[in-house]
């Protein structure tokens, strides 16, 4: 088997086998962090996360949430509005040069 063929059937078997996975009934309480609350915390990642490494009741992550839409709203809070908004970098590209 090649390499290439190797890496494909451990990914599907590891994609199948996390197909199967599923939450337990009523670990949702009313009242979680829902998706407003996991973008609030996606924009406050880097220092909450600066913070748990000194504060051992500071966490980046809120345990128990909604699931999905907490997930969702966390992951646009640092791609969109935290860490990722801010890390991206221009490129310009010289295509000629006009001489006077």
């Amino acid at each position: 088997m090649t390499k290439p063929a190797r890496f494909a059937f451990v990914l599907l078997l590891a994609t199948s086998l996390a197909a199967c996975a599923r939450a337990v009934p009523g670990t949702v309480q009313p009242g979680a962090p829902g998706f407003v609350s996991g973008l609030w915390h996606g924009f406050i990642f880097p220092v909450a996360w600066v913070l748990s490494l000194f504060l051992p009741g500071v966490a980046v992550y809120a345990v128990p949430n909604a699931g999905g839409w907490y997930d969702f709203g966390y992951f646009l809070g640092i791609v969109f509005l935290g860490v990722g908004a801010r890390g991206g970098t221009r490129v310009v590209y010289r295509t000629r040069v006009v001489r006077r």
